[in-house]
């Protein structure tokens, strides 16, 4: 039989849909269900079902809303500041050009090492009494004593502490995706703007920004999620201390899971988690790309 166009691509695409379906489909559909049961940790166990039982246990749980609102916290934090610097470098690489080759290839390097390697180094430059950056500031006259600032002690500064890697490592991604977006950034529109003597903010904020529209969305939304589900930079770090301050939602359901042993409780704090997502993503999809919208 003679495979036509359609055919031919649904043979290409059937082994993917069908690792996807094992993979992901299936384990994200057992997942979902396993919300509204009561599971016993141990294997082979009895399943009671609950309805929506660990649902209302999960909002009416303190440490499930504390682990939410540190969730966004750090979730802004770090996209904040990742799409402020990661924007700066990308506008400057572009002034630079072509010079721009070498800086371009070694700002890269940081998305080459892996989270738990991150972590294990910013806790080595920030852990107290004897950590480098401490004593950097020591050397320079600004603290008085190693000790003086707990970055990874002081429950009031520890989330942000903890971000910091997180920033370091991806800020990369971020200059990276806009500037492949600036390269399509039409030159006459820039150059007949700087002609009309328009100021530099103006320029980026009615020309610039709003020609970048879906290049921002892509970048915000995944780094959004995947600062949201950060686990291995802050679990090396902190394991979730001082206090809890550092307990994020990919934590709280971790500890449900393993040290709790309630795996009915996490699944439904993952799928509020899940459901979280999905709604932020499609509202800044809708914001900021405004697919089907005129462009600005």
């Amino acid at each position: 039989m003679r495979l036509n166009d359609r055919r031919f691509a649904l043979v290409l695409i059937a082994p993917a849909a069908l690792f996807l379906a094992v993979f992901v489909a299936w384990p994200l559909v057992r997942f979902v269900s396993n919300a509204f049961y009561q599971i016993s940790p141990i294997a082979g166990g009895p399943r009671t079902f609950v309805g929506f039982g660990n649902f209302a246990t999960a909002f009416g749980s303190t440490a499930f809303q504390g682990a939410a609102l540190r969730t966004i916290v750090y979730t802004v934090i770090v996209v904040t500041l990742e799409f402020t610097f990661g924007l700066a470098v990308a506008l400057l690489f572009a002034a630079l050009g072509d010079r721009s080759t070498v800086f371009r290839t070694v700002f890269m390097y940081p998305l080459m090492v892996a989270p738990v390697v991150a972590g294990l180094l910013w806790r080595f430059l920030l852990i107290d009494n004897f950590g480098i950056l401490n004593e950097l500031l020591r050397r320079i006259g600004l603290l008085h004593s190693t000790d003086q600032i707990g970055w990874l002690s002081d429950p009031r500064i520890a989330l942000f502490s903890v971000a910091m890697p997180d920033i370091w490592l991806t800020t990369s991604f971020i200059t990276l995706v806009l500037f492949a977006g600036l390269q399509n950034v039409p030159g006459e529109v820039i150059e007949a703007a700087r002609i009309d003597g328009v100021p530099f903010p103006t320029l980026l904020f009615r020309v610039i920004l709003p020609l970048l529209r879906p290049v921002i969305a892509v970048a915000l939304i995944v780094r959004g999620i995947d600062a949201a589900r950060a686990f291995d930079i802050i679990l090396i770090q902190t394991n979730g201390g001082p206090q809890d301050s550092t307990t994020t939602l990919s934590l709280l359901i971790y500890r449900t899971m393993t040290r709790n042993g309630d795996p009915g409780l996490a699944s439904a704090m993952g799928t509020v988690y899940l459901i979280a997502m999905l709604v932020v993503a499609a509202i800044a999809i809708l914001a900021i790309w405004r697919p089907g919208g005129e462009e600005a």
